[in-house]
C-alpha cells in the first residue's frame, strides 16, 4: 500500500514500499508524475525504530527474532514522533472532484456482522479512540500478556494492528503511550509485550528489506523445497470452516465474516492447514491477503514463513496440537459456540473433538456428524506424523544441496 500525500508545490510525498506488487504501483506512480515534472520523496515512517537508528545495517539484519530483539533493546532508542503541525495553510481555490463510493467502484458495502469483536472503522479519529478506550478508559493494557491469546471479545487484545497496517496509527505513538502509562500507571510484564509485539512487526519489514521477494517463494526464506498439495477440496474445507476441527472452522468462519481473527487463531489454522493438511503455504497466506482488514504485506507473509517451517526463524517442524490448543484458550468452548451454533447443545469439553462423540452423545445432543457438522477432514495425529516426515526428508535433501 502506498500512503500519498500531496504538497501545495506538487511534490508527492510516499511511505517507501518494499514487495513486488507496491513496487510496481511505484515504478508507474513516478513514470506517470515524470511526465508532468512532479516530484516525488519516499520516506521510512512503518516501523518502531528507524533503519539509521539500528545497530546493524539493513543486509546484516539478524535471522533469529531473539538476536534482533536483544540487539535492538540494548544498543537503540525509538525517535520521537513528530508533534502535529498547529496550523496548515489554505488549500488554493482548486475543483476537488467526488469521491467515489463503493457502488462505483463495483464494489459492495460492507455489512457489520454483531458477532465481530469490534466495530472496525477506518482512519486517524478512529484509531486514536481505539488506543484511548483500550489503554486509558478500559485500563486493560496492565493485562495485556494474560489476556492476548483471547479469541472472544473487543478487549482480549489491543486491536491496533488495523490501524497499523493502513498508516492510522503510527508504532511510535503507541510506544510513547505505553511509556506515558507505565508513568502514570503501571509498569509491567504486560506494557512490555506490547513493544515486544511491535517489535516482531518490526523484524518483519526489516527481514523483507533485506531479503525482498525471497519471502514469498514457495520454498520460504530457508529455501526447503516441501512438495506441498494443493488439495483445492480439502482447501475449500479449511476456507469455509468445515474441517470437523472446531477451532479451526470457528476461526475460519470469523474471519470469512469479519475480516478479523486473533492471533491465537491464525497460528493454530496456519498449522493445521500446513501441517495437518499438508497443503501450499502459500495458498493460505493469499487466502489471508484476500480477508484480513489488517493486512500487512510483511507481517502476513513472514509469519506465513514462520509457521510452515520454511521462514528464516523457523523452528523446524513446529505444530499446534489443535484439540489442546482448543481446551487451553476457549476451555468453556465458549468462543466455538459464538461462531459454530450447530454445535451449541454439545456440553463441556466434549464439544472440543466432536468427532469423538459416541452415538449415545450424538443422539443425546441432537448432532449429526456429516449432516449438522462435518467429521474431522483427517486423523489429528497420524496427519501430523505423515507431513513431518515429508518435511524432515525436505530439509534433509536442502542440506545436501
Amino acid at each position: 500500500m502506498l500512503t500519498l500525500y500531496l504538497r501545495l508545490n506538487y511534490e508527492v510525498i510516499f511511505e517507501q514500499p518494499l514487495t513486488s506488487e507496491e513496487l510496481a504501483v511505484e515504478e508507474a506512480l513516478q513514470t506517470a508524475l515524470s511526465q508532468i515534472n512532479v516530484p516525488v520523496t519516499r520516506f521510512w515512517g512503518n516501523t518502531l525504530y528507524h533503519p539509521e537508528d539500528l545497530p546493524f545495517d539493513i543486509k546484516q539484519i539478524p535471522e533469529l527474532f531473539t538476536n534482533f530483539r536483544k540487539s535492538v533493546e540494548k544498543k537503540s532508542s525509538v525517535a520521537p514522533s513528530f508533534s502535529k503541525p498547529k496550523k496548515l495553510p489554505q488549500l488554493p481555490d482548486i475543483d476537488l472532484g467526488e469521491i467515489p463510493q463503493l457502488s462505483d467502484l463495483e464494489l459492495e458495502v460492507p455489512k457489520f456482522d454483531s458477532r465481530a469483536v469490534l466495530q472496525f472503522k477506518g482512519g486517524e479519529a478512529a484509531g486514536l479512540a481505539r488506543l484511548d478506550n483500550y489503554i486509558w478508559s478500559n485500563n486493560c493494557l496492565k493485562d495485556y500478556k494474560k489476556t492476548r491469546n483471547g479469541m472472544l471479545g473487543a478487549d482480549y487484545s489491543s486491536k491496533f494492528s488495523p490501524w497499523l497496517a493502513l498508516g492510522c496509527l503510527s508504532p511510535r505513538f503507541i510506544y510513547e503511550q505505553v511509556k506515558e502509562y507505565e508513568a502514570q500507571r503501571v509498569k509491567n510484564d504486560s506494557t512490555y509485550w506490547l513493544i515486544f509485539e511491535l517489535l516482531w512487526r518490526d523484524f518483519f519489514y526489516f527481514i523483507c528489506a533485506k531479503h525482498g521477494n525471497h519471502i514469498f517463494r514457495q520454498s520460504g526464506l530457508q529455501g526447503i523445497e516441501i512438495p506441498w498439495k494443493e488439495d483445492w477440496i480439502r482447501f475449500e474445507l479449511w476456507q469455509e470452516g468445515k474441517t470437523g476441527f472446531p477451532l479451526v472452522d470457528a476461526n475460519m468462519r470469523e474471519l470469512a465474516t469479519t475480516g478479523f481473527m486473533s492471533n491465537r487463531g491464525r497460528q493454530n489454522v496456519a498449522s493445521f492447514l500446513t501441517k495437518n493438511l499438508g497443503i501450499n503455504w502459500q495458498m493460505g497466506a493469499e487466502w489471508f491477503e484476500s480477508l484480513l482488514i489488517d493486512y500487512d504485506v510483511c507481517s502476513n507473509w513472514g509469519n506465513w514463513n514462520y509457521t510452515a517451517g520454511v521462514g528464516n526463524d523457523a523452528r523446524g517442524f513446529r505444530y499446534f496440537n489443535i484439540p489442546k490448543q482448543s481446551k487451553d484458550y476457549d476451555p468453556k468452548g465458549e468462543y466455538i459456540r459464538h461462531w459454530l451454533p450447530e454445535l451449541t447443545s454439545i456440553k463441556g469439553n466434549l464439544i472440543h473433538e466432536p468427532g469423538k462423540l459416541s452415538a449415545e452423545d450424538r443422539k443425546h445432543f441432537g448432532v449429526r456428524l456429516g449432516v449438522d457438522y462435518p467429521r474431522p477432514v483427517v486423523n489429528f495425529f497420524q496427519s501430523v506424523k505423515a507431513n513431518e516426515k515429508i518435511y524432515n526428508a525436505a530439509v534433509e535433501l536442502a542440506k545436501k544441496q
